[in-house]
């Protein structure tokens, strides 16, 4: 009888470390699948000036400190390096380029099938792809006619191609505004959305508001809020000064670029859509019910709902304010793993061939 697992880890981003982190602490039989040849998750397909949004002092994962100062806010190759490091220095049963195709369930045991045609077994499966690795972009009236270029904001890098062009980014949120304010330096751009923009000071009273949301507790909390810019007052002056400027959202596309809500027309190089992602869960739906009719996860706190055994780390509002961000995976992680030891003491009788 091959190795059955007592646990199974989909994802070796921040969600799945931390997750191995506790599994190993609890001395549980385990093996993380990465689809990639890394342990970066999905930081490696972002654009290139990228910077947490959270302070070095807030932005470790369990058990191990991330480097440097701890109040400047880490680049994206320095998450992708510390990311890296701390796989290494707990050494973690990984195995990489094990893309998971899907998910099975017999007999109490999950069988999980991989790119490589291998099949694993294990009692619980923890699905830590999150929320940041299948790009949504919405559905616009012409869109197909468009003759300029359409992109997501996962396949934006830098603006050396970008340079005097008319560009749009469609989006509010952290990465919308500093794709736009950044290609503004060198193209004329517009940021394209359903309401006004909202800022959020990054930093209160002399310290960063992670600070304030760590204290007061808000942090730890199952709140949901709008989407607001961090900005430490360079992005809404950007604004405020037309570079780049904020417009209403356009209504369609046409061959040479967009219909804007006033009907006036205009012609656009590049639209870049810093529109989110969805979850990428979609090797569970074999699992029937494990997945809502949107393919979003049945989960409550980071529990199946519907799938004994099933589990998920990485995901926004998932127990916490910070459930998504490299410094919520550690305790929805432990929280997790605490129901995974309970299953894993049952024995099991189960065999294949």
């Amino acid at each position: 009888m091959e190795n059955i697992f007592d646990s199974i880890v989909i994802g070796a981003g921040q969600a799945g470390l931390a997750t191995a982190y506790y599994l190993q602490k609890n001395g549980l039989n385990y093996v993380v699948l990465e689809a990639s040849e890394q342990t970066a998750g999905s930081w490696p397909n972002y654009y290139d000036s990228l910077t947490l949004f959270s302070p070095a002092r807030y932005s470790s994962l369990p058990g191990y400190q991330f480097p440097g100062g701890p109040t400047r806010y880490p680049t994206k190759e320095e998450v992708i390096s510390y990311l890296v490091e701390y796989a290494n220095h707990f050494n973690f049963n990984i195995s990489t380029g094990e893309k998971v195709i899907e998910v099975q369930r017999k007999d109490g045991i999950f069988q999980i099938s991989t790119s490589k045609k291998n099949v694993f077994y294990t009692k619980t499966v923890v699905s830590a792809t999150g929320d940041f690795a299948r790009k949504f972009i919405p559905d616009i009236d012409g869109m197909d006619v468009f003759k300029g270029v359409k992109i997501h904001s996962s396949e934006y890098k830098n603006v050396e191609n970008y340079k005097g062009q008319r560009i749009i980014v469609v989006g509010g949120g952290n990465s919308a505004v500093q794709i736009a304010f950044e290609l503004a330096q060198v193209s004329n751009v517009s940021i394209a959305t359903r309401r006004p923009l909202s800022f959020t000071p990054q930093r209160l009273l002399g310290k960063d508001v992670h600070f304030w949301l760590r204290i007061t507790g808000v942090d730890y909390l199952p709140l949901e809020f709008k989407a607001s810019v961090l900005d430490l007052g360079i992005y809404k002056q950007a604004i405020i000064n037309n570079k780049p400027n904020r417009k209403s959202m356009f209504t369609s596309f046409t061959e040479q670029g967009v219909i804007w809500e006033d009907g006036e027309e205009e012609k656009v190089d590049t639209v870049i859509f810093a529109t989110g992602y969805r979850p990428n869960i979609l090797y569970l739906k074999s699992l029937n019910g494990a997945l809502s009719t949107l393919d979003s996860p049945l989960q409550r706190k980071g529990v199946s709902q519907t799938i004994n055994g099933l589990y998920y780390v990485g995901f926004s509002w998932q127990r916490s304010f910070s459930s998504a961000t490299i410094r919520g995976v550690g305790p929805d992680a432990k929280y997790v793993v605490k129901h995974i030891k309970r299953l894993a003491r049952i024995p099991t009788s189960y065999s294949h061939k």
